[in-house]
């Protein structure tokens, strides 16, 4: 049995604390500095919580010794402080970030490491990058990799069509930051919000635009071997122009605490959701163009006699099946690992990745 340590008790913590808790294989630390999320950590033989200020090294230092793995469910703010006391502990490294940044100083501390160091293992960047990268391992030759996510509620009630199910830090981040792109071979950053397209799923309207940090690592991966490479968030029609109104046009984007009271005084969590994954990837195959496409949906549904949202389930499996890789030696064990150097059946077929198996088929 591994020993682990989980930093943050939010809602995708309390997910991933039952996921492991429920395998038997692992003990976990929840650790925060939220005693009301603690309490919500669902009681088990293997789980403990610890009241942790991650801004106290030396606690964050004892709390780590002895570790098979550290977790971050925490902001991403929070990888400069728990990423180098992985490194400086020696146990393996795993976060959900999106953000560029944070993902760049993981990769430079997993330079001489004597451990993993595993950023974005969620859902984009995370499993979206595995699929993706599966599905052109495909080609002779790439043109073009389009990769879509979007985490939605089943039942829009409001002008934006949306409701919290995410980190609204890591949401105004992605709306606000410059997105990595290839585009005629060339890398580049694009601006959010931009490039809005319209598509239908299963008789659905939705729209996608350019959103920060979904492509994880794919544009150093793939670059020099694609034409066209980027992502973007799916949310249904008339999300965008809100946003740009909010952000752009009245400079919410200058005052991100204050967008972020508005959001989560407005916008009510709700755990009836459906997280879509949809990635077209065309190229050249025995000597014909070709395209391929994955596209699912996975809905919130009942675990352990509880509710839990789709994205909490598609996040939280992420980084389990993760860590569940690593344990059984499917993965590096030390420096720095893509999402891609993940082997697509390996995560499906993986007690936690199956949560992406039993997801529900589209038609485009």
């Amino acid at each position: 049995m591994h020993d682990v340590l989980l930093m943050g008790a939010g809602k995708i913590g309390e997910m991933i604390a039952t996921l492991l808790a429920e395998s038997g294989d692992y003990r976990i630390t929840v650790a925060d500095f939220n005693d009301a999320a603690l309490a919500r950590i669902p009681k088990n033989d293997h789980v403990s919580t610890l009241h942790l200020d991650v801004t106290n090294t030396a606690a964050l230092d004892s709390a780590m010794k002895g570790k098979f793995a550290v977790l971050s469910a925490c902001p991403y703010e929070m990888t400069r402080l728990i990423a180098p006391a992985a490194k400086k502990a020696k146990v393996h490294y795993f976060d959900l970030t999106e953000d560029v940044e944070s993902t760049r100083l993981t990769k430079a501390l997993a330079v001489d490491s004597q451990c993993a160091f595993i950023p974005q293992c969620g859902l984009a960047p995370g499993f979206i990058s595995i699929v993706a990268y599966d599905l052109a391992k495909h080609f002779d030759t790439l043109h073009n990799v389009h990769m879509r996510v979007g985490a939605l509620p089943k039942y829009p009630s409001n002008s934006l069509k949306y409701n919290l199910t995410w980190s609204t830090d890591g949401l105004i981040n992605e709306y606000c930051n410059p997105c990595e792109a290839i585009v005629g071979g060339q890398q580049m950053e694009v601006p959010a919000l931009e490039e809005l397209e319209r598509f239908s799923l299963d008789g659905i309207e939705y729209e996608a635009f350019n959103t920060s940090g979904g492509l994880g690592t794919l544009c150093e991966t793939l670059d020099g071997k694609v034409n066209n490479l980027n992502y973007r968030t799916v949310r249904y029609p008339g999300h965008r122009d809100i946003l740009k109104l909010l952000l752009q046009d009245l400079r919410l984007n200058e005052r991100k605490d204050l967008m972020k009271d508005i959001f989560e005084h407005a916008l009510p969590v709700t755990m009836q959701d459906v997280v879509l994954v949809f990635v077209n990837v065309s190229g050249e195959k025995d000597g014909r163009f070709m395209q391929e496409s994955y596209a699912h949906k996975v809905y919130a549904r009942d675990i352990g006699g509880k509710r839990w949202s789709a994205i909490q389930i598609t996040t939280a499996s992420g980084i389990c099946t993760m860590l569940d890789l690593v344990a059984d030696g499917k993965l590096p064990q030390k420096g720095f690992v893509r999402q891609e150097d993940t082997n697509f059946n390996d995560f499906i077929e993986n007690r936690f990745g199956s949560a992406y198996a039993r997801s529900v088929e589209v038609r485009a």
